[in-house]
């Protein structure tokens, strides 16, 4: 059966989370509200990654199984006349049968924002974690280098993340600047519950001294949440692009992005 596939991009500030929850408002059943009106019968739809309440996308990537798939305009127009202002989709695609936006993916990218700066930004209060001391950059690089690679990531794990275990693969794990402007982005074939906030957590630790930049290795071995960082904040996090196949990232739209 052919699987279409959508790129979204979101603001989850009112968002409790991707996932339907009785709580609140989720993202998910705003996409599954938006293309039962457009096929006239429900639909459920799978998400690469669970991301948390207050958590953005810019490349989420959700997948459904569509015996009739429509014309990809309507995925992409017709979604975006139904969904909120907060909620767009990017680009949408037919896959072949089997395609799963979990299960297919071969990585993600988050990019975590920390904005660094004196007094309180209002306009960026949704958007980053705004710290107020004076961050070493240079310090918080030389603590994420032992970061890349294959390890066990128990330390940095939610207590209540449901991973059989914590061993993953980071493929690069940078430290970028530009201005007030840090953003930690890290690329890995799979993320355990709250990873890279953890690490920003710590990291940021590290960058404001309360950290040595040469403890993260024996932080990793000794696999205690306890002994790391806070969770940082969740509204400095975006998942940026999911990879597919040969590890590229999500190809371009066949229509136009709509925003």
């Amino acid at each position: 059966m052919p699987v279409v596939k959508l790129t979204l991009e979101y603001d989850g500030t009112r968002y409790v989370g991707w996932q339907v929850q009785p709580n609140g408002p989720s993202i998910q059943a705003e996409v599954e509200r938006a293309l039962a009106t457009l096929h006239k019968a429900p639909r459920r739809v799978t998400a690469a990654g669970r991301t948390d309440a207050g958590v953005h996308a810019l490349g989420q990537v959700a997948s459904f199984a569509e015996p009739a798939p429509l014309p990809l305009a309507a995925y992409v127009q017709g979604m975006n006349g139904l969904l909120p202002d907060d909620i767009a989709v990017r680009a949408a695609s037919v896959e072949p049968d089997g395609f799963d936006a979990r299960r297919s993916a071969r990585g993600k990218r988050y990019r975590y924002r920390i904005l660094n700066v004196p007094t309180r930004a209002p306009l960026e209060r949704h958007r980053a974690w705004q710290v107020f001391r004076p961050l070493d950059v240079a310090a918080l690089r030389a603590a994420a280098a032992p970061l890349v690679g294959r390890h066990d990531f128990a330390a940095f794990q939610a207590a209540d993340c449901e991973s059989a275990h914590a061993v993953r693969e980071v493929r690069r794990l940078e430290v970028e600047r530009a201005g007030p402007e840090i953003a930690i982005v890290i690329e890995a074939t799979a993320f355990v519950k709250h990873m890279v906030r953890n690490i920003a957590g710590t990291l940021v630790e590290v960058g404001l001294g309360r950290r040595d930049a040469g403890s993260i290795p024996a932080l990793l071995a000794g696999r205690d949440r306890t002994r790391a960082g806070r969770t940082a904040p969740p509204q400095g996090l975006v998942l940026e692009e999911v990879f597919y196949g040969d590890g590229a990232a999500n190809g371009p739209a066949l229509d136009p992005p709509a925003r």
